[in-house]
């Protein structure tokens, strides 16, 4: 007979980063301990959490009402996690049975019918986890169906247990960062086991965490096997979810039809060098639901089941005695069409799971031949304000050249940068270089190497190569302390057939041993305080920041072009990132062709065009890759980039808050974007640019809801003396501005 007992772990430490974590969450030893749910609590949210909980380290959005939490009904049938944003509910019989997911922004149901909490191929067979059937309508689900229903699944729940969220990654910030502190929250685990013979020994938990002043969810799936065999782990469903569908429509296939606005789902699973999350994602996938007949599509294509899993990962050998873990998935309710809110949603998502990402170093992109310009470089930084020194694809730094002399020699080196208080770094090219037949991934259709890889050459990270080029990367790192990381072409997805690597048994297994391989050097990195760029999307697993996305030949073309295409690169490319998310590129010497005109060396010589390539990135918070030898070659040209750098630190708060999209560069008119943020002193930063040879005068709208501001905003130009504005009923201020020919300014609003 199931039991509900409920053991309630209290985590009460300090965090990773050695702050309080405030307020411990309740222990309990049984579910009669766990608060009761009231009717009091359920009712929507008056506020905004956008603008109110900008910070969840307090929990306090509204005096508290968006603290996560796990509640139960008073006849403990059902168990309830909530924090006032978003409400996901259980029933405890006849199995354990999810039958509400409740946006509470905007009342949202986001679930027409209910579905196994998993499901999990062991040795070729789908067992469900959780769940119930008997559901005859699957249009809606009504509370008072729940009694109609019986447990059928495999896997049966026993118990559960709640506490205190534990951080993904132990992450160890070194540098600025807009945010330090992990995210506060509650965890609840759900218990599973099955009485088949088939299944004995193997147990299955349910993961959810609930963070507080966001309505986001994160769940994922462990099984434990102490069956006294290996079980063989095919397909993995992390999450199923019957939602509501988007449209309807007579007819139409899963592929044409709008998939449910309502939630973002995002996993630790995503590659592809898109430099976007969506067009990188190779878990979630909607499908149709034949049991759903009383839909509006005649054959039933309507896309209205969420599941989520890699489909590659077909066969993973559990040995007795191990674990295994599935992707994390990120669920986030979304309660607007508005693109620009969403991704301020999207990108406070980002700052709340993952930290790391909001450390932004101000760093050199260094081409070297020699020791002397290393130390050059790392003066320049010093008398610059720069903060480090990356030493870029072309120079003389081997990250894989293990030898005591090249260690020694570095670490030489990285004392010096570190005596001047500069963090320094190297590059190492993994994909889309060739190593030989035996060690690069083996094509499963023709059994050769490379015929399918995705940038036509790449090593196997399970090869005999790839684990030592891994061991590598850690002894240089360790030996010379090196501190930031710019890994190009990581593991980016490729499949192998080989059964000889020593990484992974065959094809089956192939890009989950990869992604992990790939993975676990990020977290060492990310847990050494290494900092590290990588271009494709493991920001979830440790990496700091991603390209913005930008075309590499377009640095051939002359420099006006260049600014006005770099100013369309940031304005796309912060939709869903953030700012520190992001690097951008400006390479000081010939890149990718072009002549006199496209470069800024000598850069006395273009002082105007590369401060004003400058402000373009530092104006948005984004690094760009300043790609060259030096920083600068005269004192004027030195005092140019201190006098940005100095306003760059001046803003930082600011510049590294959620832009707002004002205008897309178009050459035409003026063009630009806003910052903002409602917890800071400085509420709003503006950045506008003129591309026209000739000084325009502008009435510019700015919306100003984000800032927190109500009634009034004062709002200066550049440094000049500050005007009070008066705001409409949506919180914008017009504002009469001229910007000079060619050139920028910047309004500061507070």
């Amino acid at each position: 007979m199931k039991h509900l007992l409920l053991t309630c772990c209290l985590y009460f430490c300090t965090t990773a980063y050695g702050q309080s974590l405030g307020e411990p969450y309740q222990p309990s030893s049984s579910l009669g301990d766990l608060p009761i749910w009231t009717s009091a609590l359920d009712q929507p949210y008056q506020g905004d959490w956008l603008v109110q909980s900008s910070d969840n380290r307090t929990g306090t959005g509204r005096e508290g009402a968006t603290k996560a939490a796990v509640y139960r009904t008073a006849d403990s049938k059902q168990i309830i996690l909530f924090n006032g944003l978003v409400r996901r509910s259980f029933s405890l019989l006849p199995d354990a049975v999810c039958f509400d997911y409740r946006n509470m922004s905007n009342g949202q149901q986001l679930l027409r019918s209910v579905k196994p909490e998993a499901s999990i191929t062991l040795d070729g067979v789908e067992y469900a986890v959780g769940g119930a059937a008997g559901e005859s309508e699957n249009a809606y689900f009504l509370p008072e169906w729940l009694q109609d229903l019986h447990a059928n699944a495999a896997f049966q729940y026993q118990s559960l247990e709640a506490g205190l969220l534990k951080p993904y990654l132990l992450w160890k910030p070194v540098g600025w960062a807009a945010r330090k502190t992990r995210a506060m929250g509650i965890s609840l685990t759900m218990h599973y086991a099955s009485v088949l013979r088939a299944l004995k020994g193997i147990s299955v938990d349910v993961h959810y965490e609930l963070y507080d002043g966001i309505p986001l969810i994160v769940k994922w799936v462990s099984i434990d096997n102490k069956s006294g065999r290996t079980v063989k782990v095919g397909r993995l469903k992390n999450e199923i979810l019957g939602v509501v569908e988007e449209e309807s429509a007579v007819v139409g296939k899963e592929d044409k039809l709008t998939v449910q606005h309502g939630i973002y789902f995002e996993t630790n699973y995503a590659f592809n060098n898109s430099m976007r999350y969506d067009i990188s994602d190779q878990t979630l996938h909607w499908q149709a639901d034949t049991s759903y007949t009383s839909q509006v599509n005649y054959d039933l294509h309507t896309p209205c089941v969420a599941e989520v899993y890699p489909e590659k990962v077909t066969g993973i050998d559990l040995v007795n005695g191990g674990s295994f873990n599935s992707v994390r998935t990120h669920e986030l309710l979304i309660d607007t069409y508005d693109r620009e809110r969403r991704g301020l949603a999207i990108r406070h998502m980002y700052r709340t799971v993952a930290p790391w990402t909001t450390e932004n170093p101000i760093f050199l992109h260094l081409v070297s031949q020699n020791d002397d310009q290393v130390r050059t470089a790392v003066e320049q930084c010093a008398a610059t304000g720069y903060e480090a020194v990356i030493l870029s694809f072309g120079s003389h730094c081997n990250l894989e050249d293990t030898s005591a002399a090249n260690l020694r020699r570095w670490r030489d080196l990285a004392d010096y940068a570190h005596s001047k208080g500069i963090r320094i770094g190297g590059y190492s090219l993994f994909s889309s270089r060739r190593i030989s037949d035996e060690d690069d991934v083996i094509d499963p259709a023709t059994g050769l190497p490379d015929k399918a890889a995705f940038f036509g050459h790449a090593p196997c990270l399970g090869s005999k190569w790839g684990l030592g080029y891994l061991a590598r990367l850690k002894k240089f790192f360790t030996a010379t302390g090196f501190d930031i990381f710019e890994n190009d072409g990581p593991y980016p997805g490729d499949v192998c057939a080989s059964t000889k690597h020593p990484g992974h048994k065959g094809l089956d297994d192939s890009q989950w041993a990869q992604m992990e391989l790939q993975k676990g050097l990020y977290h060492w990195c990310n847990q050494r305080g290494i900092y590290i760029n990588a271009p494709d999307w493991y920001l979830l697993d440790g990496t700091n920041k991603i390209a913005l996305g930008y075309r590499e030949v377009n640095f051939s073309l002359p420099r006006d072009h260049q600014m006005i295409l770099n100013r369309q690169n940031i304005f796309d490319g912060l939709w869903e990132k953030t700012p520190s998310m992001s690097w951008g590129f400006v390479p000081l010497t010939k890149y990718q062709g072009g002549g006199p005109e496209a470069i800024l060396e000598p850069l006395q010589d273009h002082l105007k065009d590369y401060e004003q390539l400058m402000m373009q990135y530092y104006g948005a918070g984004v690094q760009a890759c300043y790609r060259g030898p030096r920083l600068y070659d005269t004192e004027e040209t030195r005092l140019r980039v201190v006098q940005v750098v100095d306003w760059y630190k001046r803003y930082r708060d600011i510049l590294n808050a959620d832009i707002i999209h004002l205008r897309r560069a178009d050459g035409r008119d003026w063009d630009g974007w806003m910052h903002v943020n409602a917890v800071g002193a400085v509420k709003g930063l503006v950045l506008l640019f003129n591309p026209l040879k000739q000084p325009i005068t502008r009435k510019i709208r700015l919306p100003l809801y984000y800032t927190g501001l109500t009634g009034q905003a004062s709002i200066g130009q550049r440094e000049g003396t500050p005007q009070l504005y008066k705001l409409n009923g949506l919180s914008e201020a017009e504002v009469t501005v001229t910007l000079p020919a060619e050139g920028y300014t910047w309004l500061v609003v507070k």
